[in-house]
C-alpha cells in the first residue's frame, strides 16, 4: 500500500500563489509517477500535472506557465507550485500515485483551494 497526505490548500485572491505538498509513504517503489488532480463542483476530476520517476512532466493546457510540479526524492514528497491563480482554479486538489498498469490506484484525502475574485 501507498499512503499519500496532502497539505497546503487554502483561500487566496486571484493572482496569488499557493504551494501544495504531497508526502508519500509505504510501498512507493510501486509508483511510476505522481500527479495532481482537481475536481470543481459539478465537474469531472481532471489531471492537472504529472511527474514520472524519470522526471517527465505533463501539464494540462489551462495551467501551463502558471503551475509547476516538482519532487524531492529524499523526502518522498511532490509539490505543486501554483502561481497567478484564477477563480476557475477553485477546486479540491488530490494527490495521486500511478502504478505500472497505468492505474491511478492511490489517492490522498484532498485539499481545498479557493481563489476569490
Amino acid at each position: 500500500q501507498v499512503q499519500l497526505v496532502e497539505s497546503g490548500g487554502g483561500l487566496v485572491q486571484a493572482g496569488g500563489s499557493l504551494r501544495l505538498s504531497c508526502a508519500a509513504s509505504g510501498n512507493i517503489f510501486r509508483l511510476i509517477a505522481m500527479g495532481w488532480f482537481r475536481q470543481a463542483p459539478g465537474k469531472q476530476r481532471e489531471l492537472v500535472a504529472r511527474i514520472s520517476t524519470g522526471g517527465t512532466i505533463f501539464y494540462t493546457d489551462s495551467v501551463k506557465g502558471r503551475f509547476s510540479i516538482s519532487r524531492d526524492n529524499a523526502k518522498n514528497t511532490v509539490y505543486l507550485q501554483m502561481n497567478s491563480l484564477k477563480p476557475e482554479d477553485t477546486a479540491v486538489y488530490y494527490c495521486a500515485g500511478q502504478t505500472r498498469d497505468a492505474a491511478w490506484g492511490f489517492w490522498g484525502q484532498g485539499t481545498q483551494v479557493t481563489v476569490s475574485s
